[in-house]
């Protein structure tokens, strides 16, 4: 079916429902700053993070790359698809009731929602059979075994809807197709019947196994997951993918789960179906299960939605499987762990015992504690390494070193890094004090060298390129005026947040949140001399080598012109914002007349008004910037940034 001409009401429904914040964190690690989110762009190689997203406007920017725009373009880019598919996609997510221009359109697509409609009764219904029959004469062993060796309450077998598929080929399918009078078609799209190879009919996918019911975000049934309780070949058998149910994008429980982890502030991944039960059982709520398969990037992004502190949890079996299973986990999210975009840790239960087997015999306090005190992934990695060799035979103790520099070579902080490498230093040394210095200086001479072919082959363009503008010496001049004149920094503060205003380049901002970390703005105290202490504070990072401040270390010290742009400082602090604010109206303006220009408005003809609109309203902002004269000239005309600043206005 080709893309519908969607009604206007129904796109504008779907944009008031939709929340950019949800959709941008399903592919982008987003933390708070302030009003905003922010995370590391997904439409270029993002060294830091320079991707914004506001809630309040409903809009995503880059700082780096220019990428912009509303959730509609968020997803049009990422997925190539069309702007109609998008609202569609939307519309259903966010359950927006959809009208068409044309009715033969309307029909086509009323009849897709039906199909799922239909999909998420069958499987719901089938959800209500496997119930009943687990208290029928034939569920009473699977009955007994939830009971006896699982431990379950009739309340808990109960509240997850645990059932039993009969041992029969066709007692599904006689009672959905022959009984309910569902369509057989449906039925096999549900992944419920499978149809026989010989012959035209269908037997019965699950048979003979405890079901477990999976359901989606929203808690409605989508499939499940079969365990076998005999001898029957594999132990657990998933729904396969249907228009429902796509198991590597599926997390068993986080339906239950997601109001816990964000109120907990923490997410703990396991590995199957009765350890999340448990723990639920057990008052623990803010578990979660993958589906038989290795946790993948999605999974955990679905995660991190919930968790302001991005902090996730594995605990997976201490065995050699479960050991396996939590690297391939560990490989999956590394690059975001590596980064400090998710808070991971590793949890190895004693005894090898998974949290099912603890549970029957520890209170649920005890298991959280276990949490609390599990290590970073990082350490669990670097005992991982070296677990098995012998440090004291030379041969052994290269590789375990070698192995061990390559982790500490893909630590993107270096304050993280020097820690590890002291920590790695302190365990190499097998107990000798002398050794640790020494050893630290040659971990520390490794991971150089294998860093600086990353650093170089990995700097963005305004690394590499280093080109001083008017633009980077406004945000030098506002950064330098805070930390020199403490009077003045709540006038930078609220010109930056009034018009919602960040800085473009990565090393002012790096430094920006620094500041904002060590020296919140307050109301000047002429008795407290925090702008000393501040000053003091970034010298002697910069002096460490740590954080941005080895960066921008030239704004830490003031010379005879650089003074008196200080002691000038609200002139200077006016300028440079107005200069912020034009740059950034008019980097809108290009993106917004760009996307104006691509929209055909015959076909998109409410986008089409929406970019118009838009561009509009960026182009009389820097029209008021160009009357506005917030600075008397004359005052600032012998700085040169301002000077070429003010030069680009028509005054």
């Amino acid at each position: 079916m080709s893309s519908p001409r969607l009604h206007p009401d129904t796109i504008d429904a779907v944009r008031q429902r939709a929340d950019i914040v949800d959709i941008v964190s399903e592919r982008v690690v987003l933390k708070k700053q302030g009003k905003d989110f922010v995370g590391r762009c997904p439409f270029h190689d993002d060294q830091s993070p320079s991707f914004s997203v506001s809630p309040s406007k409903q809009f995503y920017y880059c700082f780096s790359c220019g990428a912009g725009g509303n959730a509609f373009k968020f997803m049009m880019e990422l997925g190539q698809r069309s702007f109609a598919d998008v609202v569609l996609d939307l519309a259903h997510r966010y359950q927006v009731p959809v009208k068409t221009l044309e009715p033969t359109q309307q029909q086509a697509l009323q009849r897709q929602l039906t199909l799922r409609e239909q999909l998420y009764e069958i499987v719901s219904v089938t959800v209500k059979f496997y119930e009943h029959a687990l208290f029928q004469t034939d569920g009473q062993a699977t009955l007994a075994y939830l009971r006896q060796q699982r431990q379950l309450s009739d309340e808990t077998i109960r509240q997850f809807q645990l059932g039993y598929a009969p041992d029969g080929w066709q007692t599904l399918y006689g009672y959905l197709v022959e009984q309910k009078r569902y369509p057989v078609e449906l039925v096999e799209q549900a992944g419920l019947i499978v149809p026989q190879q010989k012959s035209s009919g269908y037997y019965d996918r699950f048979r003979d196994r405890l079901m477990v019911p999976i359901h989606d975000g929203q808690g409605r049934a989508i499939g499940f997951g079969g365990r076998a309780l005999g001898e029957a070949k594999p132990k657990y058998l998933n729904s396969p993918e249907t228009e429902l149910f796509d198991k590597g994008r599926t997390l068993y429980g986080l339906d239950r789960a997601k109001a816990a982890i964000a109120k907990r502030d923490q997410a703990i991944v396991v590995e199957g179906y009765f350890d999340v039960i448990a723990l639920h059982a057990a008052g623990i709520l803010h578990a979660v299960a993958s589906l038989g398969t290795a946790l993948n990037v999605g999974q955990v992004r679905q995660l991190l939605r919930y968790t302001e502190s991005k902090q996730i949890v594995f605990n997976f079996d201490a065995d050699a499987a479960g050991v396996r299973a939590t690297e391939r986990a560990i490989g999956e999210v590394a690059e975001m762990a590596y980064r400090g975009d998710v808070q991971l840790r590793i949890l190895n239960i004693p005894a090898g015992k998974d949290p099912d087997d603890y549970l029957r015999s520890h209170l649920a306090e005890e298991y959280l504690a276990l949490v609390d005190a599990a290590p970073l992934w990082l350490d669990w990695q670097i005992t991982q390494t070296i677990r098995d060799r012998d440090l004291k035979q030379a041969d052994q103790f290269q590789q375990a070193a070698q192995a061990v520099v390559d982790l500490l070579s893909s630590i993107a902080n270096a304050d993280s890094r020097t820690h590890y490498i002291r920590h790695c230093a302190e365990i190499f040394s097998q107990g000798d004090s002398r050794l640790v210095p020494l050893l630290a200086e040659n971990f520390l001479a490794q991971v150089r060298r294998k860093r600086r072919p990353q650093a170089a082959s990995g700097s963005s363009p305004e690394i590499q390129i280093r080109q001083r503008s008017f633009l980077e010496e406004a945000e030098a001049a506002l950064l330098r005026v805070y930390i020199h004149a403490e009077e003045q920094r709540q006038a930078v503060l609220r010109g930056l947040e009034e018009r919602d205003l960040q800085f473009s380049f990565s090393h002012h901002r790096a430094l920006w949140r620094l500041l904002i970390q060590l020296q919140p703005a307050q109301p000047a105290q002429p008795a407290q001399p925090d702008s000393q202490s501040l000053l003091e504070t970034l010298r002697n990072l910069a002096a460490e080598g740590t954080g941005p401040c080895s960066q921008v270390q030239h704004l830490l010290y003031l010379d005879e012109k650089h003074q008196r742009d200080v002691l000038r400082g609200p002139l200077v602090v006016r300028a440079a914002i107005a200069c912020l604010e034009k740059n950034m109206c008019e980097k809108r303006y290009r993106h917004f007349l760009n996307l104006w220009a691509q929209t055909e408005m015959a076909d998109q003809p409410d986008q089409h008004a929406y970019y118009q609109k838009q561009i509009y309203a960026e182009k009389r902002r820097i029209a008021d910037l160009e009357k506005e004269r917030t600075v008397d000239f004359k005052d600032l005309a012998e700085v040169p940034w301002v000077g070429e600043f003010y030069a680009t206005l028509k005054l």
